[in-house]
C-alpha cells in the first residue's frame, strides 16, 4: 500500500472513490457540501503534483436504474467552486475512456452515478427468497469484476478516501483495488484521518469514556451496544429507543416509537450493563407531544409515563441533566444518534444539550468522536461541529469499524 503524502502525482491520472452522496433540495441544490469540502485535501494534493482527477461516487439508491434526480450532474458546479477548476462529466461511468484518456495535468473529470449500473453494488434487483437470486447474483458478481476492471483502465493509481462506503464490497471501494499494483494504490487523506479517528476510540482510550447512541430503534444499533459494553464507562441511550426500554421495565409510552419485539432484548442490555459495571443512562423524562409536528402541543411527563395519544419527541430536563453529568467528566466520548426529532426546532433541547457537554468536555481534554448522519447534522445545525476532535463523515461504516469490523474498502488496499 503507498502513502498518499510520499506519492507522486505528477503526470498520472488518478481515480478516487469520493463519497458525494449530498443531500440536494427539490430544484438539485446542494444543501449540506461538508462532504465535498472533506475530499478537498486529497484532490488538491493531486491537483498540485501535476496528476489529473477522476472523480467517481454513488448518490442515492437508483437501484441500478438511471435516474436524473440523483445524477452527479447536479453537483459539478458545486464541485468545480470547491477545487476552484472546471470539471468536466462523463455522462456514462462505464464508457468514460475516451474523456479519461483526453485528460490533460490538472484537469478533472466527474463520472455518473456508480449506482446506475447495479455491477456497482453488485446485488440483484430480486427479493432474496426468489428462487433465482443466487444465480443472478452469481452472474453478477461476474460483471462487477468487469465493470471495476474498465473504472481501473481509466487510470494510473486508485486512491479511496470515501470511508462513508468503506463498510461496503462494491466495484468501486473494494473490487477496483485488485487491479492496480500495492504501489499504486492508497487510502486519502480523509480516509486516513478516520482509520484514526476510530483507533483513538478503540486503541487509545482515555478515561473516563462516555458513549451516546441516538436513534429509533434498538434493534440497528444492538452489534454497537454490545460491544461498547466493553470498553465504556457509561452509556447513553436516547432517541427513540428510550421508549423501547420504558415499556421493557413495564412503562407506558402512549404513540411514542417502540419496538415491542424487542422488549427482551433491552432488559438484556440492561442486565449486561450491570454485570459489566458500566452505567447506563436512560430517560427519565420526555418532551411529549400530541402529533409527530413541530407545532403540536407539549407537555414534560415521565418516559415511562406518557399519556395515551401522546409521543416523547425529545428528552425532558431532567434527563437533560443526566446526560450532562455522564458527559462532563469524560476523556473519550463517542455520539452516533440524536436524542430527539432534532429536525423540528421545537424539539432539539435534548440534542443541543448533548452537544454542548460534549463540546465543553473537549474543552477540557476529552477526544470526541461525533459520527453518523443525523449527529453530523446536528452539530452542523447547532454550529459546533469545528468544537468538537473529530466529525465522522462515515455511519454505517463507523459504527461497522466500532463493532470491531473489517471494511472492505480499507481492506482491499491494505491487503
Amino acid at each position: 500500500m503507498a502513502n498518499i503524502d510520499n506519492y507522486n502525482f505528477a503526470g498520472k491520472k488518478a481515480i478516487v472513490r469520493v463519497d458525494f452522496n449530498v443531500p440536494l433540495d427539490e430544484n438539485g441544490h446542494v444543501t449540506d457540501d461538508t462532504r465535498i469540502r472533506g475530499a478537498l485535501p486529497t484532490l488538491k494534493k493531486i491537483l498540485a503534483d501535476g496528476g489529473s482527477l477522476i472523480l467517481m461516487s454513488h448518490m442515492g439508491k437508483p437501484k441500478g436504474k438511471v435516474n436524473p434526480k440523483l445524477s452527479l450532474s447536479q453537483i459539478r458546479e458545486d464541485v468545480a467552486k470547491a477545487l476552484g477548476t472546471e470539471v468536466k462529466f462523463a455522462e456514462d461511468c462505464a464508457k468514460a475512456q475516451e474523456a479519461a484518456a483526453a485528460l490533460m495535468p490538472g484537469e478533472v473529470l466527474l463520472l455518473e452515478n456508480l449506482r446506475f449500473y447495479p455491477e456497482e453494488e453488485g446485488k440483484p434487483a430480486l427479493d432474496k427468497k426468489d428462487p433465482a437470486y443466487d444465480e443472478a447474483k452469481k452472474a453478477l458478481k461476474e460483471s462487477q469484476k468487469e465493470f471495476a476492471k474498465t473504472l481501473a483502465s481509466y487510470a494510473d493509481v486508485y486512491v479511496n478516501d470515501a470511508f462513508g462506503t468503506a463498510h461496503r464490497k462494491h466495484a468501486s471501494t473494494a473490487v477496483i483495488a485488485d487491479y492496480f499494483k500495492p504501489e499504486d494504490k492508497m487510502l486519502g487523506y480523509l480516509m486516513e484521518k478516520e482509520v484514526k479517528a476510530v483507533d483513538n476510540i478503540l486503541s487509545d482510550i482515555k478515561r473516563p469514556f462516555t458513549a451516546i447512541m441516538g436513534g429509533s430503534k434498538v434493534s440497528t444499533k444492538i452489534g454497537i451496544i454490545e460491544n461498547l459494553m466493553d470498553k465504556v464507562d457509561n452509556l447513553i441511550l436516547c432517541g427513540g429507543m428510550t421508549y423501547t426500554f420504558a415499556k421493557a421495565l413495564g412503562g407506558k409510552v402512549g404513540l411514542s416509537i417502540c419496538e415491542d419485539d424487542k422488549l427482551d432484548l433491552a432488559l438484556d442490555i440492561i442486565k449486561k450493563a450491570k454485570e459489566k459495571g458500566v452505567n447506563l443512562v436512560l430517560g427519565v423524562d420526555c418532551v411529549a407531544a400530541d402529533a409527530f409536528s413541530n407545532d403540536a402541543n407539549t407537555m414534560i411527563c415521565p418516559s415511562n409515563d406518557i399519556p395515551d395519544g401522546w409521543e416523547g419527541l425529545d428528552a425532558g430536563p431532567k434527563t437533560r441533566e443526566l446526560f450532562r453529568e455522564a458527559i462532563l467528566p469524560a476523556k473519550t466520548i463517542l455520539w452516533n444518534g440524536p436524542a430527539g426529532v432534532f429536525e423540528f426546532d421545537n424539539f432539539t433541547a435534548g440534542s443541543r444539550a448533548i452537544a454542548d457537554a460534549v463540546v465543553e468536555a473537549t474543552e477540557n481534554g476529552a477526544f470526541s468522536l461525533v459520527g453518523g448522519g443525523d449527529s453530523v447534522a446536528c452539530v452542523n445545525k447547532f454550529g459546533l461541529a469545528d468544537k468538537v476532535s473529530y466529525v465522522s463523515t462515515g455511519g454505517g461504516a463507523l459504527l461497522e469499524a466500532i463493532e470491531g469490523k473489517i471494511l472492505p474498502g480499507i481492506a482491499a488496499i491494505k491487503g
